[in-house]
């Protein structure tokens, strides 16, 4: 059955309200070009932890209570949740050769991180703030013209311009290894050759940089004996996960489910 947004869903005659559904959707990021796949995902995850629930109902479990962190304890139904799962997944655990196989598969994904010497110049913006983002591109825009007419001038302006604590030191953010930086201000480093600018303005959720890369040393392949156990960790996580999936999608071929379609989920 197609889904209608802003409707109740039921499970198994089990109600799940659409004003339930909406205060959950806050917890699921969607694009503002899709208003309602917040909606959908937060529908989604309501309806598969009743299935769970209701699964818990019928083994006739207790809750049991586990302490996840320091002073945190899980709610009741986070319990059941744990309980349910803990019962009915087991999935088969990564062997030496499953574990070789997937080092082999992609060696270059296991290297030791990458280092970087690099500088920037920030133009901050926050998130969602449209006229910050207007004057920040034409600040970025001009100092990067100015730039690549006469790169010599990095230190000066990012002592005039940027708004980071680096700019004390002309920009410079000193030595850097994969993973230090976001994301984008991470691929903008690898895609530019060293001593080079980026060609336009690279967007964090910090505002507009202008970077420069000064040098680059790509980490070493990894021996498989230094990572076999993070490979084997990754191969079993992906093994619960799946387990999981298959799991939830049992419990929903035997369900019925109205306003929207878990199984197609």
């Amino acid at each position: 059955m197609k889904p209608s947004l802003m409707s109740d869903i039921a499970v198994n005659g089990e109600t799940i309200s659409a004003a339930l559904i909406a205060s959950e959707a806050q917890n699921h990021p969607a694009p503002r070009s899709k208003p309602g796949a917040a909606w959908m995902a937060a529908a989604r995850a309501l309806a598969i932890r009743t299935l769970v629930l209701q699964e818990a109902k019928r083994l006739g479990l207790v809750p049991d209570p586990q302490e996840v962190a320091e002073g945190q304890v899980e709610t009741d139904e986070e319990a059941l949740v744990r309980q349910v799962l803990d019962a009915a997944l087991d999935p088969v655990e990564p062997d030496p050769a499953s574990i070789r196989s997937a080092y082999d598969a992609a060696p270059d994904r296991w290297r030791a991180p990458t280092l970087y010497e690099a500088a920037h110049i920030l133009f901050p913006v926050k998130p969602g703030d449209v006229v910050a983002l207007a004057k920040a591109k034409a600040g970025a825009s001009a100092v990067l013209t100015e730039l690549q007419r006469d790169p010599r001038g990095f230190d000066n302006l990012a002592r005039e311009h940027s708004a980071c604590s680096s700019r004390d030191n002309g920009g410079r953010l000193g030595q850097l290894i994969s993973g230090d930086t976001v994301p984008e201000f991470e691929a903008a480093l690898d895609a530019l050759d060293e001593g080079s600018l980026t060609p336009e303005p690279v967007g964090t959720r910090y505002g507009l940089h202008i970077i420069r890369l000064d040098a680059r040393a790509q980490g070493a392949v990894l021996p498989f004996e230094a990572v076999a156990p993070r490979i084997a960790e990754m191969l079993e996580k992906a093994a619960w996960a799946k387990a999981g999936r298959d799991f939830v999608a049992r419990l929903a071929r035997d369900a019925e489910v109205t306003g929207i379609n878990l199984i197609a989920a």
